[in-house]
């Protein structure tokens, strides 16, 4: 007899959009689905074990959320780029650097070019999320003399340019449309937590807001920092902006520690309570998707978990491909009524 999990405890699956598709990572396996501008959808699964693979370190509570912080970048960019490689200029010719490069890294090259990417966008990232909300909100320092309240305005600061981001980067069309697939990652995995088969009807009608998203984690890093810098405090200018980088990882750690308890205890009121800023940001990042975009999310949720059994484990009762050709049918027919209504 299968042993039940409780109901408002985490599937473990997770995963991102990407450029015209959507990956899904289940433990150390990992599918992204692709669809490409034929309209083929084209699929590639492979094995990521992470940068500290076998340690005891990734068993560590508040230290583990650093290395799946990394983790998650540079699996991220991976498959940013498989994504984008359908995608590419077939005219655009190769430079010289990309010459020069491969003739000294080799078949190294892209391995390379990808840890210079992601170490630029996290020295990028801290510049403008930690270190520019610093000297922002000393601009105050003539007005304000409360160091709580100063820290407080770089917070409400550092929480303002996030959200300007996010603003920005949604008016690129794009951008619009990663956020459409964004939404249809969360409702697959909504639709497998509520108990609910994997079919498309049934995650078309799934919320596309979920607790353990990036976005709820980047603001819980912005909510975390607000509180240790009201508490870490030092009069050296210079070391003030050390300690904001330095606590990078801290603070990482902290939120990713945050979002897995969210995760794995849903239905907890406390719960609800902290995560509900970070849901709210959600309705910026996330969009209703098309259903030719929920199959591409089913398909790659399909390559990595067995939801089926899933489902049984958890909620006990069992799926068999009769039923769900079953529903396939009748959704279909319901579908065709309400063309025909229309």
């Amino acid at each position: 007899m299968a042993r039940r999990r409780r109901r408002d405890c985490s599937c473990g699956i997770g995963g991102q959009a990407v450029l015209e598709g959507v990956m899904m990572k289940n433990k150390d396996l990992y599918a992204v689905v692709v669809r490409k501008p034929d309209g083929e959808l084209v699929m590639d699964t492979e094995e990521y074990h992470g940068i500290i693979h076998g340690s005891k370190f990734k068993k560590i509570p508040f230290v583990r959320g650093i290395f799946n912080f990394l983790d998650s970048l540079i699996l991220g960019s991976r498959t940013l780029t498989y994504s984008a490689s359908f995608y590419e200029d077939e005219e655009a010719k190769e430079t010289a650097l990309d010459k020069a490069a491969k003739g000294i890294f080799k078949d190294k090259t892209e391995k390379i070019f990808m840890g210079i990417t992601i170490t630029l966008s996290l020295v990028l990232a801290v510049a403008v999320f930690m270190v520019l909300p610093y000297f922002l909100g000393n601009l105050f320092h003539s007005f304000v003399r409360n160091t709580t309240v100063l820290a407080l305005i770089e917070g409400l600061i550092r929480i303002g340019i996030f959200v300007l981001y996010i603003l920005l980067i949604s008016r690129m069309q794009d951008i619009k449309r990663v956020y459409m697939y964004h939404g249809a990652e969360h409702k697959c995995i909504n639709c497998i937590e509520k108990g609910r088969p994997l079919t498309v009807h049934n995650v078309m009608r799934s919320s596309r807001l979920h607790k353990r998203c990036g976005t709820s984690f980047m603001l819980f890093v912005m909510l975390v920092s607000i509180i240790l810098f009201i508490f870490i405090r030092v009069d050296n200018p210079i070391w003030r902006v050390a300690v904001r980088i330095l606590l990078v990882p801290v603070i990482a750690g902290i939120s990713y520690e945050i979002i897995r308890f969210a995760g794995n205890h849903s239905n907890n009121f406390l719960v609800k309570l902290i995560s509900a800023p970070g849901m709210w940001m959600q309705t910026l990042t996330t969009k209703e998707p098309t259903k030719e975009m929920v199959e591409v999310a089913i398909k790659s949720v399909e390559a990595v978990f067995d939801w089926k059994e899933y489902l049984y484990d958890t909620f006990g009762y069992e799926i068999d491909d009769s039923w769900l050709q079953d529903e396939e049918e009748a959704n279909q027919a319901d579908g065709a009524l309400q063309g025909a209504s229309s």
